[in-house]
């Protein structure tokens, strides 16, 4: 389904990263990948997972920075010409700020934390368009349920993913008249070094086994079949979703 489709992918932290699974998936459909990294500690965990692989590009881009995103575009232009899917798996929030409560949320805390976990998607999405001209493309982000409802201990994080969603559907709506769809999926609780900074993450994945509809929690593979048939043909149809990959916990009530 991916065959010479041109994949670019920000937010792989290590083996157990959703990014990682989805991109595997891709991979394994026929996409051809690039991958960035932030920092030299994350490229010695990326490097290796994109060489294996056969990834074409690697690429150093602090999302923070318009300079390193401008380099992370221009390279993928230079590479191949242009871009089929964005993937965008990028979030951080102060340990500070998630081990507290949210009314003590620092200012720098709050606004960096919107910086990398939601403004990033729309800076990237400036970037990628140019791109995707000719044929349009796809682009998605991942959320989690604390964007609609209260998670304890999710905290400011759970406010940047509130700004995501509605930045999809914002960008869904401007950008779908270059046949270019935005969506999210909103993955139920997964074991990634992400989840391990989330107070009561464990009480969080035995209550999702109790009372989801499908009585177990989701998997890495869950997310990224959904994120294939998302970017893929099979999904041309949809666009500004939040699709929820989470055992149906989100619709029980009790």
């Amino acid at each position: 389904m991916f065959e010479d489709k041109r994949v670019l992918v920000f937010g792989v932290a290590n083996e157990r990263s959703i990014a990682w699974a989805i991109s595997r998936a891709m991979h394994e459909q026929g996409a051809r990948l690039a991958f960035t990294f932030a920092g030299d500690i994350l490229e010695r965990r990326v490097r290796p997972l994109a060489e294996s692989i056969g990834a074409d590009m690697v690429l150093p881009c602090d999302v923070t920075s318009d300079s390193q995103i401008d380099a992370v575009f221009r390279g993928v232009h230079e590479m191949w010409n242009g871009l089929d899917v964005l993937i965008h798996a990028v979030a951080f929030a102060g340990r500070e700020d998630m081990a507290g409560r949210f009314v003590d949320t620092s200012r720098e805390g709050f606004l960096n934390t919107m910086d990398i976990s939601a403004f990033s998607l729309v800076r990237l999405a400036r970037g990628a368009a140019p791109l995707m001209a000719e044929r349009g493309g796809s682009i998605l982000t991942l959320s989690y349920h604390g964007a609609r409802q209260v998670v304890p201990g999710y905290n400011v994080m759970g406010v940047a993913k509130a700004a995501l969603e509605a930045s999809v559907r914002y960008l869904a709506y401007e950008l779908g008249q270059q046949q270019i769809r935005v969506n999210a999926i909103s993955a139920g609780p997964v074991k990634t070094l992400a989840a391990s900074g989330i107070k009561g993450f464990r009480g969080i994945f035995a209550a999702v086994e109790e009372r989801a509809p499908l009585r177990r929690n989701i998997t890495h593979d869950d997310v990224a079949k959904s994120a294939v048939f998302l970017c893929s043909d099979m999904g041309s149809g949809v666009t500004g979703e939040i699709l929820y990959v989470d055992a149906g916990f989100n619709v029980v009530a009790i």
